[in-house]
Parts: C-alpha cells; sequence; structure tokens
C-alpha cells in the first residue's frame, strides 16, 4: 500500500472513531450507512445480511456462509448481493486498535441505474454466482468511500450529495469483473434477480412450511434447476436456508421478548418443540434456555 493509499485508510478509521465512541453498531445520518466499532474479539454472531457492501476499516473478520469462509480486512470489502444467514466474527480486534467496520445497504435499483448508465445492453445472461464476494479494495473504491462519509462532517450537504456518492460506489464497485455476478441479481428477468426475490419471500414468509416445487413455479425454473441455482447462490438448499432463518429468529425472540422455547419454536414454524431445541442445539452449541442465559451473562459482563 502507497503511502497516499495508507493516508486515506488513516483518514477513513479517523471518520469512523469521530462517529462510534464505544462500541456497537451505529445509525448515521446517511440512511444507508451504518458504522460499526469492536475493541475485543467477538464469539461467533448469527445475523442476515442485507444486500449491501461491507467495508473494514482497521481489524479484520470472517464470516461464514454455509461451509464456506471470508475473510476481509482493510485491504479487501464484501458485497452482499441478497438476503443471507452468516455467521461473523471480529479476529482482530484491541481497545487500542478496535475493529471499525461500515455497511452501507443498497437496492437492486440503485444497481440497475448504474448499469443502464453505464452499459445498456449486458453481452450476455450470466449463471447467477454466490450472493456474497471478497474483492480487493481499490483506491478508486476508497476515494469514493471516504467522499460518502466526509459528508457527514457537512450534514448540510448529505441530502444533495450523498446519493451521487452512493452511485459512484456502486459504479466502483460494478467496475470489479468479481462482482459481475451483482449485476445479474439487479437484472429483471435473470436467473439471478429471480432467485433473489424468492430469497426475499422465504425471509418474510419463513414460519410456513417450505414447499420447493412451489418456490421453483415462482423462480419459473424446473425444481431441479431452482435447487442448483439457489444452492450456487446462497451456498445451501432450501431447507438449510430456511432453517438458519428460523433459528435465529427464535433465538432473538428468546433474547428480545423473554417468551418460552416452546413458543418460540411455535412462532417460528416448528411444529415439535423438542425438534426445535435438537435443532438449536446443534447451530447454537447449547439448548434455547441455556445458550440465551450465557448470552445474557455475556451482554452483562460487556455492560
Amino acid at each position: 500500500m502507497d503511502e497516499w493509499s495508507v493516508k486515506r485508510s488513516q483518514e477513513l478509521v479517523r471518520i469512523i472513531e469521530h462517529f462510534t465512541k464505544h462500541d456497537g453498531t451505529h445509525e448515521t445520518q446517511i440512511p444507508a450507512l451504518r458504522f460499526i466499532r469492536t475493541s475485543r474479539l467477538s464469539e461467533p454472531v448469527y445475523s442476515v445480511y442485507e444486500p449491501s457492501l461491507c467495508i473494514v476499516a482497521q481489524g479484520s473478520k470472517v464470516v461464514i456462509l454455509g461451509q464456506e469462509s471470508y475473510r476481509y480486512d482493510p485491504s479487501s470489502y464484501l458485497t452482499a448481493s441478497v438476503h443471507l444467514p452468516i455467521t461473523g466474527q471480529v479476529i482482530e480486534a484491541a481497545q487500542a486498535a478496535p475493529y471499525l467496520s461500515l455497511q452501507l445497504q443498497f437496492d437492486m435499483n440503485q444497481i440497475l441505474d448504474v448499469i443502464q448508465a453505464s452499459e445498456p445492453v449486458l453481452a450476455s445472461q450470466r449463471d447467477p454466482g454466490r450472493g456474497l464476494v471478497v474483492s480487493r479494495m481499490s483506491d478508486t473504491l476508497l476515494d469514493a468511500v471516504l467522499r460518502l462519509v466526509k459528508l457527514l462532517e457537512a450534514p448540510q450537504d448529505i441530502p444533495v450529495l450523498a446519493p451521487y456518492a452512493i452511485r459512484e460506489i456502486i459504479y466502483r464497485v460494478l467496475q470489479n469483473e468479481s462482482n459481475a455476478a451483482l449485476k445479474q441479481f439487479a437484472l429483471i428477468g435473470s436467473h439471478a434477480q429471480r432467485i433473489a426475490k424468492v430469497v426475499e419471500r422465504m425471509n418474510r414468509d419463513f414460519a410456513f412450511p417450505l414447499r420447493v416445487d412451489e418456490l421453483a413455479a415462482e423462480a419459473r425454473m424446473s425444481t431441479s434447476s431452482f435447487y442448483d441455482y439457489f444452492k450456487e447462490v446462497t451456498g445451501m438448499s432450501p431447507i438449510q436456508y430456511q432453517k438458519q432463518i428460523r433459528l435465529q429468529e427464535a433465538r432473538r425472540l428468546l433474547l428480545t421478548d423473554t417468551i418460552e422455547a416452546g413458543e418460540a419454536a411455535f412462532r417460528v414454524g416448528y411444529e415439535s418443540p423438542s425438534h426445535f431445541s435438537r435443532e438449536y442445539a446443534r447451530m447454537f452449541g447449547l439448548p434455547p434456555i441455556r445458550d440465551i442465559q450465557r448470552l445474557r451473562e455475556t451482554l452483562t459482563l460487556k455492560g
């Protein structure tokens, strides 16, 4: 990394530190932009990534999707093209040098708008590719990101200039060949876009029984083609995907709503509490009640 790149990276660290005085996730005055800060290594955190760009300014993180792991740090960045249930873990952080990152959410209309302006017709329709990609950071992308976050220091400029800064960021991301699949998720009628629509529905209707043939019909694909494309995008089968979404939502309910495990199981679509408890323990390492007790003790110690 040359001296100018180092200075830009240091500037990004400075701005994020300024707007994150304590550990946690911090919303900003730019609605699509949030900052994350943590001064210690984290346990695995289960969450759902929405379509977004994730950049680490300081420290490093590992994200697990299905059976695959993705590590990114200030030399790289991560893009998520669809809603994906992941396991994330900060693996480099300290009090003196906390983990600092940003997440910029976007929607497919923004991406499609940039595609139409820069390349009206794609030569061919590609297969979707994985919905999670780690790419090497470029100077042009880092410059565009800095222009966006600097607007937080002049909030009166945000309504006018932020949309243009975000548009440039999307353009720079799409310029990277490793993000070619991202274009497909925005193109109406493409295989990727149809899978993305089904994924949205599964995130919304996760408590209902899963019928792969119905999802395939909605995507206008044969059942076998749908299954293959879905696994290519998400790294897991439709049943595995639904299971992760259900269990993550059940964990959130148990932690925030103080309900019984059986009630949480019912709310997320399980008919058998014992089946729910077995799958919960397999995913999180402990049965529901013990896991929630551990989480609350951890949060109390951090507080």
